[in-house]
């Protein structure tokens, strides 16, 4: 079945869906985007999305393409005409083009570019790799140094996870001054005699919208949270880890470095929040 798409202003068939060559996402990387999760039919926190967006922007200098509730609509709309019970909606938006390509930036009045698709994920909620818990390994962060802003920049991300791969594991922590930053897409988090050790958030690491609720869930239920820097030795040394993020939730780690956490299944804190996440975001979706 053919995806129906946004394409600035028009639902399209994905087989009709275009964007100019000369366009500043496609040539410079020069864009931004966001992935909202989708549950029974409804957006897992579109608003915390929204802000972000809205701070990446700015933080570019780039253009809003519509208004807040205008994104809501076409969030839904899509959802709705591509019958979405479990998935995702990825937007993208860049500071289109001017129709030739230059490093400097094209006039101010130069439209954004805006493209919005969804992904169909049965068992996005029951997921298997949840409850398998998945294997890491460490690799040196060399991204830029404005990780905060949520780029299509993921080159070497995608490297990274290409190395787990072939390393036998699921992902890669990345590590920068001899510090765990975050994950190749999704932030990370170990738990020692109960408490949760997660980065502080800076320039250096995605401020994650999952990252946000989960630690709000944890400290409402009384569980004791430590932002601050720490070592891929410590994390190895945790009872268990987990990572968040708005496409995974709440994804317990098991094993990171070939060094297996716990009894190396998931551990009881990691699928406690995920339970408590997907159970009380349901709650609030729209």
């Amino acid at each position: 079945m053919t995806r129906t798409v946004y394409v600035n202003g028009d639902y399209l068939p994905e087989t009709e869906a275009k964007v100019s060559i000369f366009d500043r996402g496609f040539l410079m990387a020069d864009a931004v985007y966001e992935v909202t999760s989708v549950l029974g039919g409804k957006l897992i926190d579109f608003e915390g999305h929204a802000v972000r967006l809205k701070r990446s922007l700015d933080e570019l200098e780039m253009a809003e393409p519509c208004t807040k509730d205008e994104l809501l609509e076409i969030h839904r709309k899509l959802v709705e005409l591509n019958g979405i019970d479990e998935g995702l909606v990825y937007l993208q938006v860049t500071r289109g083009s001017d129709g030739d390509r230059d490093f400097v930036f094209p006039s101010a009045d130069t439209k954004p570019t805006i493209v919005l698709f969804t992904q169909n994920k049965p068992g996005l909620a029951d997921s298997p790799a949840a409850k398998k818990g998945a294997k890491i390994i460490s690799i040196e962060d060399i991204r830029w140094g404005r990780r905060d802003i949520k780029t299509v920049q993921l080159l070497y991300p995608s490297m990274g996870k290409m190395m787990a791969k072939k390393a036998g594991a699921d992902d890669a922590w990345m590590i920068e001054d001899g510090h765990v930053t975050e994950g190749t897409s999704n932030n990370a988090y170990f738990v020692k005699d109960g408490v949760i050790v997660t980065r502080p958030l800076s320039n250096d690491i995605l401020h994650g919208i999952t990252r946000k609720a989960v630690l709000r869930m944890a400290e409402e239920a009384q569980l004791k949270v430590e932002e601050r820097l720490f070592t891929i030795d410590e994390a190895k040394e945790a009872d268990e880890a987990f990572t968040t993020s708005a496409s995974a939730f709440v994804m317990p780690v098991v094993e990171i470095d070939g060094v297996a956490l716990g009894d190396g299944t998931p551990g009881p804190i990691a699928k406690r929040l995920r339970e408590i996440y997907i159970e009380e975001s349901v709650k609030v979706a729209v």
